[in-house]
């Protein structure tokens, strides 16, 4: 494979000028069973090129343990693409942001008591040391020097929004370099913190979604020399749960392309294909609010969430074609899709009844958060006894994220993180009652110095003032269902219930589970974890793979955490539902 170059003006690729049309592709945000059908639609869009992130948390789950096959498997997905024809642009981190849950930092960092993450705290430094050497030692054979297509790698990201360390990010450089590294880095910033991220000898890239000339003038000005390139072009954005279904434009988005390439610049589009965060995976914000990301990561892109061109494909295509020869073939067809409505879920089991089932409780005088208890994701239920009867004040120090407050089994409360909750007025029928807290981990604050996010009850939980102590925390990380001990539903369980249907098909496709009527929490189908659903809003569907479903019998199980629908029936449809827009 040809190496990337960089001369006074631009990119060389073997010896000849060349510019990077590239797309972003997060393997993990994909079923690895449709990695190749969207490799191939961005070559057909006229990319020559795709970038991914790479998801430290995934990869390294546990510090003695790293993963990298199934869904993870990142050498085969840089195999694929390079089978297609494209280059690749890799962005390990350590840090990567992504809106993914904590910005991709793996959750037992924050085990260490006081660490201070993306610095030169050296128990930092020695973890990413140890993960950058499991994950690249198996990908060097796949960097363009020994024939692969990786082209570049990028130095941690849009640091220059975080701190102004270069000592640190000269650390992460060398670490990279120390592991075989041999292809051009590249770092990548908002224009206004470009010197505060950036590192000398290596190429500074800019992130932005508009005035493409006024921001690529602004680089060139502070690097007169060298290729200029937008890492992060922002056609599209994500969604919060609370707010309305963001979407931009394709006309406009796509005058904004025209203008960018017309300068000669690279772009690597952010994103081409966003995905889905399956699972417990998406991420959050926290300007003194917190506001969790929604489960889709469609992000309004050239390919929706399943995988279809929309008419941002067309429209950025056809820019592409007047600056780059574009494939000769027409743009490929949706995908097909089915359609099971008002599948029954008839089996049923009570989470509280049967949650030391499914974990052990660890005892200790305080509430244990998640990361002492080597959680990553889900919930964690706490339990202790009450010493008291009658009206009681029940107070958390921090709530982190969603704690729902139950007495002898009865629900009395919700404080909620986002709300700025810590107090719950309640009437407790007798002394010696058993009080349990479940929380929600609703997703690691993945940018800014939130990122120290952990999880659980945090701090002193106080009972009319008196602090409460005892306490057993049982982690509910829900990683597997297999014990969970489904009975017929009689009549509906209180309280936070897992509802369990199967449904028949004569082979799979692409297909949307619609919750209407349910509340709030978590679907899976054949065990495959599909994501949180929230009536709330805006999104009201989860994305199903076809890769997920079988022909003949599949299983569907919902994990309500609140009202379940009455007539306990779910819906698949051929059409997502995302929410009311905002453009």
């Amino acid at each position: 494979m040809p190496v990337l170059q960089t001369d006074q003006a631009g990119f060389l690729l073997d010896g000849q000028p060349f510019r990077l049309l590239s797309g972003g592709l997060h393997y993990f945000r994909v079923h690895p069973g449709q990695w190749a059908d969207r490799l191939r639609k961005a070559r057909l869009m006229g990319l020559n090129t795709v970038e991914t992130y790479v998801p430290w948390n995934l990869h390294q789950p546990r510090p003695d343990r790293f993963v990298m096959d199934g869904g993870l498997d990142l050498p085969r997905f840089v195999e694929l693409a390079a089978a297609e024809g494209l280059h690749v642009l890799l962005r390990p981190g350590p840090y990567i942001c992504a809106e993914w849950e904590g910005g991709g930092l793996p959750s037992w960092l924050l085990a260490e008591p006081g660490i201070r993450l993306r610095s030169r705290d050296p128990r930092f430094l020695a973890a990413v040391d140890d993960y950058f050497d499991r994950l690249l030692t198996p990908l060097l054979p796949h960097l363009a020097p020994r024939g692969g297509p990786v082209l570049a790698l990028q130095v941690e990201n849009e640091y220059g929004a975080f701190g102004d360390d270069t000592a640190y990010m000269e650390h992460i450089a060398d670490s990279l370099r120390r592991c075989g590294v041999d292809v051009p880095l590249f770092t990548c910033d908002q224009p206004v913190d470009l010197e505060r991220g950036a590192l000398p000898g290596v190429l500074a890239t800019a992130n932005f979604g508009s005035r493409s000339a006024e921001h690529l003038a602004e680089l060139r000005a502070k690097r007169p020399e060298g290729p200029l390139m937008t890492s992060e072009f922002w056609i599209g954005w994500f969604d919060r749960w609370g707010a309305r279904h963001v979407v931009r434009d394709p006309d406009e988005a796509a005058r904004e392309l025209d203008e960018l390439l017309a300068t000669g610049a690279s772009v690597n589009f952010y994103m081409f294909h966003g995905g889905t965060n399956f699972g417990f995976t998406n991420g959050a914000n926290d300007k003194h609010t917190y506001r969790p990301t929604v489960t889709s990561y469609d992000y309004d892109s050239p390919l929706d969430e399943a995988g279809d061109p929309t008419a941002k494909y067309t429209a950025f295509r056809e820019v592409i074609a007047k600056y780059a020869p574009v494939p000769d073939e027409p743009v490929p067809a949706p995908g097909p899709k089915l359609a099971v409505p008002a599948v029954r879920l008839t089996e049923s089991a009570a989470l509280l009844d049967h949650a030391a089932g499914l974990a052990p409780g660890t005892e200790s005088l305080r509430p244990l958060t998640m990361e002492e208890l080597e959680q990553d994701f889900g919930f964690v239920l706490y339990e202790t006894v009450l010493p008291v009867v009658g009206p009681a004040l029940l107070e958390v120090e921090r709530v982190r994220d969603r704690a729902q407050v139950f007495v002898d089994g009865q629900p009395v409360g919700v404080l909620e993180r986002e709300n700025h909750e810590h107090a719950l007025a309640f009437q407790a029928p007798r002394a010696g009652a058993t009080l349990r807290i479940l929380v929600e981990n609703q997703g690691r604050v993945n940018y800014g110095q939130g990122i120290h996010d952990r999880k659980g009850l945090l701090g002193k939980v106080l009972l009319d003032g008196s602090e409460l102590v005892g306490w057993t925390s049982r982690p509910l990380p829900l990683t597997a269902l297999d014990g969970i001990p489904f009975t017929t539903t009689a009549r509906s369980p209180l309280g936070p219930t897992f509802h369990r249907g199967t449904f028949e098909l004569a082979g799979p496709a692409d297909t949307f589970l619609h919750l209407d009527g349910w509340t709030k929490g978590n679907a899976w189908v054949n065990g495959f974890p599909l994501g949180r659903y929230w009536s709330r809003g805006p999104q009201q569907s989860l994305y199903v793979p076809a890769p997920v479903l079988r022909a003949g019998t599949n299983e569907v199980v919902v994990l309500e955490l609140h009202a379940a629908h009455r007539a306990h029936t779910v819906d698949f449809r051929e059409a997502a539902d995302l929410g009311p827009t905002e453009e």
